[in-house]
């Protein structure tokens, strides 16, 4: 299985988008077939998109039109509607609204497995920031990693779907991102900014603090978990509710999160309502934990070793592809080391299948 692929992009938002488009025109057509594909799984037609997109359409600029502008740039680059791209950045909030009116469950989201390990723990004296992205497994044709150049701005590295604007990442000043699902009785009684956007947005910023603003005080569609970093030896799980957000603070220099709230306050004040879906989590979390826990220093070898496990297969920290209920496919799409001090992600495609990472640099 190949890598996936590089694309970098500079200048203007639109012109950011126009290359972005150009480069992965296949990949993103091909983004937006699943989720058509999706909407029709869950009861919409794709002649409803014009009409869900708009439900969302302002909290899309919520922090700045230049994401709107660069949306629009690669809809023009891939020869595709600002729908159908938008499409694939509002995927989550898009797709469960469709359910709801067709009166069916909330879609099962990301799953995903997150460590960081503070530089007193890690072998390398280094941050180490580190995920699992399980998500739908024809994601695998999909992914693509952006280097963006601003022409004023914050250089930055993300993972994403293709034409999505981030998912995983590091920026120019040392920030570094994650982010795994999570569900509770609050999801998608309003409408919030796009999980999407604030990723991306705190890829743009030059400051932790404004990062950690942006995490925790933004108002959002359904519930998510956030793993944010600092290379100077900072980090924080932001467990987000849509109008609150929680913290969870690493311990002895490590931290864990897949599923399920962790966080005491969130338990006693939400239901954990994504347990049906992801049951797995509960030992998914403590299996990552104890294999690291056991280490008085953690290595990169360490932490492949536990993003490898295979307990509970196929429901295990490194997920076989298999159906859920609906019919659909699920798998570990990708596992994402990322060396925010280092500027580098390294990513290993369908690690299921193979072992063979390949390395991304910030620097060209």
């Amino acid at each position: 299985m190949t890598a996936f692929p590089l694309i970098e992009i500079s200048g203007s938002p639109y012109n950011r988008g126009m290359q972005y488009g150009e480069q992965a025109k296949h990949l993103i057509s091909r983004s937006v077939e699943i989720y058509k594909t999706r909407l029709d799984i869950n009861g919409s037609q794709v002649s409803d998109l014009s009409q869900r997109v708009g439900k969302f359409l302002d909290f899309c600029s919520f922090f700045s039109k230049d994401h709107i502008d660069e949306i629009r740039g690669i809809a023009a680059g891939a020869n595709l509607s600002f729908e159908e791209v938008l499409l694939i950045n509002l995927r989550t909030e898009i797709v469960a609204d469709a359910r709801r009116d067709h009166t069916q469950s909330v879609p099962k989201s990301d799953g995903c497995t997150g460590i960081i390990v503070l530089p007193t723990r890690s072998k390398t004296g280094k941050l180490i920031h580190a995920q699992n992205w399980d998500w739908l497994d024809s994601c695998k044709e999909t992914g693509v990693v952006i280097r963006v150049l601003p022409e004023d701005g914050i250089p930055f590295l993300t993972f994403t779907e293709a034409g999505g604007l981030a998912r995983s990442g590091l920026n120019a000043v040392g920030l570094s991102i994650t982010a795994n699902y999570l569900e509770s009785d609050r999801d998608f009684q309003t409408s919030g900014v796009p999980l999407p956007f604030i990723r991306r947005q705190v890829l743009e910023h030059r400051h932790l603090a404004f990062a950690i603003r942006d995490i925790a005080a933004t108002p959002k569609s359904c519930s998510n978990n956030m793993m944010l970093a600092h290379r100077d030896g900072w980090c924080t799980s932001f467990e987000c509710a849509p109008d609150e957000s929680f913290m969870v603070e690493p311990e002895k220099g490590l931290l864990v999160h897949a599923n399920h709230w962790i966080s005491a306050v969130a338990q006693s004040k939400l239901i954990d309502t994504g347990l049906r879906d992801s049951p797995d989590s509960l030992y998914r979390q403590s299996r990552v934990r104890q294999l690291l826990e056991a280490k008085t220093l953690i290595s990169r070898e360490d932490i492949m070793r536990a993003l490898s496990d295979r307990f509970g297969s196929p429901f295990s920290v490194c997920r076989d592809p298999s159906s859920d209920e609906g019919g659909e496919v699920f798998s570990t799409v990708a596992t994402i080391l990322i060396d925010a001090s280092d500027g580098v992600m390294e990513i290993c495609k369908v690690p299921y299948e193979n072992t063979r990472f390949a390395s991304y640099s910030l620097a060209r």
